[in-house]
Parts: C-alpha cells; structure tokens; sequence
C-alpha cells in the first residue's frame, strides 16, 4: 500500500482536534504540525508501525524520514493536553455523558537489548511461564453504550532493589530461612509508583479533565483489589469499584474468619440467567453476601460466580453495598471489553508493532500518536454513521483495511487531477527505486557455490565395516 498524501479523514480529524484543542486550552497546532500529525496518523494506518523509513517507503519518498523523526523529537507539542483533547472531542461528538471505567495493565514485548528504550524491563510472560523484555503499561479505558475510548495511559517500572530483594527473600524462603535472618523490605522509593498509584493517577486525572462524566463504577482486575485501591478509588469518584480477590481471603462468618471459598461452600451457590454485556444470556452459578472483609477491614459484597463448564470459582469484590447481586455481576462481565480494546490497539495501530523512540518522552508521545489513530477510526463516518443509528459497530481491522484502500484510490485521484500528472507519475516512478531498494537474499544459494558433495575414491576403503 502507498499514499502520496494524508487520508483525507485524518486531514479532517486533525482539524477537528486542532479546534478541540483551542476549545480546551486555547492553543493551536501550526500548519506544518497539522500536516505532519495527519501524515503520521496516516503512515500508522497504512503501514501499522510507528517506523519514519516505512513512512518514506510508503509515500515513494514524498515525505522524508528525517524530516518526520526531527518534527517528532522537536515539534513544540503539549502532547498530554493534545491527548486530553481528543479524549474531549470523540466525548462531544458522540454527546457522551456517562460510562464505567475499566482498568488493566498489559506489556509489550521489546528485543533482549533496549539501553535506549525507556521503562523496559524483565516482564513475567504468562503464556509460557518464563521472562521476556519488554514495556509495562497501565490503560484506563471509558466504555460507555456507543463506543469503548482509551482515555489514559502510564508506563509502569518496577522498583530496581524491590524486584532484587523479593527474589533473594523467596530463595531464602524455599531454604527455611526465618524471617529475621533474611534481609529487610527496602523503603519505598517514589520515582517508582506501584499499578496500583498509576491507577488512581489515572482516575484522578480523568475526573479532573472530565467532571461532567457521570462514572457509574469503575472495573478492575484482582492486581487492584486491595484495600489501599478500593478505598482510594471509591473516595475519589464516590462511586462503585469492583474487582476480584483470592479465594484464601477470609471473612467473618459464625463468630469467626473462614476463607472465601469455605464460605461459599458451605452457604451453595445457585444457577441463573445473566446479560453478558448487554447481549445474550448465559447461565452461571453465583451467590452474593454482604460480609466484612478481614483484609479490607470493612464490609464488602462478596460475590462468587462460576460460568458453565468451569471448575473454579472466581470471587468478586464490591465496595458499594447497595447494589443487586445480579447488577455486580453483570457490570464485571462489561471488564472484558478493555482486554478487546488492547487486543485490537496490539493488533492494528502501530505502537506494538515497531515503535523504536528512544527515552520516555519518545515513548509517551509514540503511544499517544497511536491512541490519537485509535480514536480518528472512533470518529470514521462510517463508524459514526452505525453507532449514531445504535446500531453494531464496525471493528477496528476492517476500518483500517478499508482506509488503506482509500489510500491508494486518493492518491490516485490526486495524480490523475494534476496538470503535470504524467511528470509526478514519472517522478515516482523513479523514487520507487531510491526508497524501495532491491536486496540480496541469503537464503537461495545462487551466486555462490554449493560446495563438493560427492565421494571421495580414496576413502571407499573407509566404508568398509
């Protein structure tokens, strides 16, 4: 695919944007900014990297990749206000006033060697159980009843001597070494906030950016079911937070603490019928009490559900005690949809893809040119056109496989309505070769020499048992 200009619906979201931003902090993209965002926007699109030479290849060297990686480094852009607006923007647009917030963490995979690359670092991968190097991120996502928007984002480290001193006290652990002969818990270091800190950052800052969002609960997974979050959390928006906890949790029953999971084995769950995410109906087993958490040291509702065919049941936590038991389980089922989101930003827009900018603002502001084309395809007519007549929405993949079609024809278009189009086909025709060069393979053998592969008569004698 090639485009020798930007997609005309990015042109129009940058203008947009741009407007959105004046709106809300009244300052205004240049004119080469706009053209440049709407270029990148466009390259991510087409190419679904964040690569400056795939950009240049893409455009048959229209638009030079040291001039697009200088205008990235040095383009004097509020890139966390630019953001903040666009957020705004698709809001307005869709006239949202209300939703449930979703939290989660996800890591991108990087090469073994990333001096350069900031926040990288050893990362658990739990498909195989072994290490990996990579970027940890937290998402705060807004998924409302017409569209599902990221809306903020932090790069999580972990802290260097926390991470050496938990691996030194397990090893001691596995060893039976008491507790007093092995080393101390080192002080919490600030300039490495916790998931869990990033989190509330996230849902502080969104509350202050978005006040006139009515958040009706926010969804997390079991990393963020503690007490310091839920209380933090719902003293902040003044509102449900649910998330999961380990069945080994105890709670105060008949006179004293049990596990969960002995609770709920003596009290039986029972079947029933709920709404997974607003659509078809499945039957679960669950069952619900209001019961004080000895962790949490306070009430929480404790939920445990089981869906058909599992073995194990997960426990849900509620800190708002108001709620049905039917109305919890039904919200946490809606959690899912930021795990689809990350799925479709990992697949199709860029930043996983191949996205090497160096230091944290290289990273920050990569990540955010990629979330901006997340939400361009929020904002495509065809989109809006469905979700405005609550109809399904389209999916991410196939907006993106159709724009890079519309790529080609616009360009086309623009060729064949120029005067000198013959000279800017004739043009191209040549870069073709200057930005797409021809290389060498190593895995055919032509051109070089197989070797002798043949006996040798002197050493039949060698084949002799």
């Amino acid at each position: 695919m090639f485009y020798v200009k930007p997609l005309k619906l990015c042109e129009e979201f940058v203008n947009r944007l741009d407007a959105a931003l004046k709106d809300a902090t009244n300052r205004q993209l240049t004119t080469s900014q706009k053209l440049w965002l709407s270029i990148c926007i466009t390259g991510i699109i087409i190419t679904n990297s964040l690569c400056w030479k795939r950009f240049e290849r893409s455009t048959l060297g229209n638009y030079c990749s040291g001039t697009l990686s200088k205008m990235f480094c040095r383009a004097k852009i509020c890139w966390d206000k630019l953001f903040m607006a666009s957020v705004l923007h698709v809001l307005n647009t869709y006239n949202i006033k209300g939703g449930v917030l979703a939290l989660d963490d996800t890591a991108n995979k990087r090469s073994k060697k990333t001096s350069m690359i900031s926040k990288a670092h050893k990362v658990k991968d739990k498909s195989t159980g072994g290490y990996f190097n990579g970027q940890e991120l937290v998402f705060l996502v807004l998924i409302t009843d017409k569209v599902t928007i990221p809306v903020g984002f932090r790069f999580y480290e972990p802290q260097p001597n926390m991470s050496q001193w938990r691996h030194t006290n397990n090893k001691l652990k596995k060893q039976n070494v008491p507790k007093d002969l092995r080393p101390k818990k080192p002080a919490i270091d600030l300039n490495y906030p916790s998931k869990q800190q990033l989190a509330l950052d996230l849902l502080r800052e969104f509350a202050a950016n978005c006040p006139h969002i009515n958040i009706q609960c926010v969804l997390a997974d079991a990393l963020y079911g503690t007490k310091y979050f839920v209380g933090q959390a719902s003293a902040l928006l003044n509102t449900q937070i649910i998330s999961q906890i380990k069945y080994n949790q105890n709670v105060w029953s008949g006179g004293k603490y049990i596990s969960i999971k002995e609770y709920f084995r003596r009290n039986c769950c029972v079947p029933r019928k709920i709404s997974i995410r607003g659509g078809e109906h499945k039957d679960v087993i669950m069952h619900g009490a209001r019961l004080t958490l000895k962790a949490h040291e306070c009430k929480r509702y404790i939920v445990a559900l089981k869906y058909a065919g599992e073995e194990e049941y997960r426990y849900i936590v509620a800190s708002e005690l108001t709620w049905r038991l039917t109305d919890i389980v039904t919200a946490y089922t809606i959690r899912w949809l930021v795990e689809v989101f990350i799925q479709d930003w990992k697949s199709y827009e860029g930043w996983c893809q191949l996205a090497k900018q160096q230091g944290i603002d290289g990273s920050s502001q990569g990540l955010i040119l990629s979330l901006l084309t997340d939400h361009c395809l929020l904002l495509h007519p065809e989109q809006k056109a469905l979700i405005d007549r609550k109809l399904p929405a389209l999916t991410v993949g196939s907006l993106r496989d159709l724009e890079r079609m519309n790529a080609v024809l616009e360009s086309v278009e623009f060729m064949f309505k120029s005067e000198s189009s013959q000279s800017i086909i004739s043009e191209l025709s040549s870069k073709i070769a200057e930005v797409i060069p021809l290389r060498n393979s190593t895995k055919h053998m032509s051109g070089r020499n197989l070797g002798r592969l043949e006996p040798t008569p002197s050493l039949k004698y060698k084949a002799v048992a």
